[in-house]
């Protein structure tokens, strides 16, 4: 069994969400869908003008299919994510969507 695809649906709206569509040439953040994860990320036009955009992840979401539970994962200065443990898995992925959005701990935008 996948992820929830109504879960997936919600994640990518509250991404899309983050930014004001006027700014979205600036500053993007995105959802990158694997497995049984997914990454938010924000991205960035380069610099120049030229090339592809910079990613920068945020924050890991991880689902657990025999608990039917989402956690959230931080990153760390060399790109490895960890488990954050301030905040317990939940059934409602939009918990943790609001948490991570509310800025209440600066390990995930800074």
């Amino acid at each position: 069994m996948a992820m929830p695809e109504t879960d997936l649906l919600r994640i990518g709206r509250w991404c899309r969400e983050r930014v004001p569509e006027h700014l979205w040439d600036q500053v993007r953040v995105e959802a990158e869908i694997a497995d049984r994860h997914v990454t938010i990320i924000e991205t960035r036009p380069p610099w120049d003008g030229q090339g592809d955009w910079t990613l920068f992840p945020v924050a890991r979401l991880r689902y657990t299919v025999k608990t039917g539970q989402w956690s959230i994962y931080w990153r760390d200065r060399y790109m490895k994510f960890h488990e954050y443990t301030r905040k317990r898995p939940t059934k409602n992925v939009q918990s943790l969507l609001d948490y991570i959005g509310s800025h209440q701990d600066p390990i995930f935008w800074g």
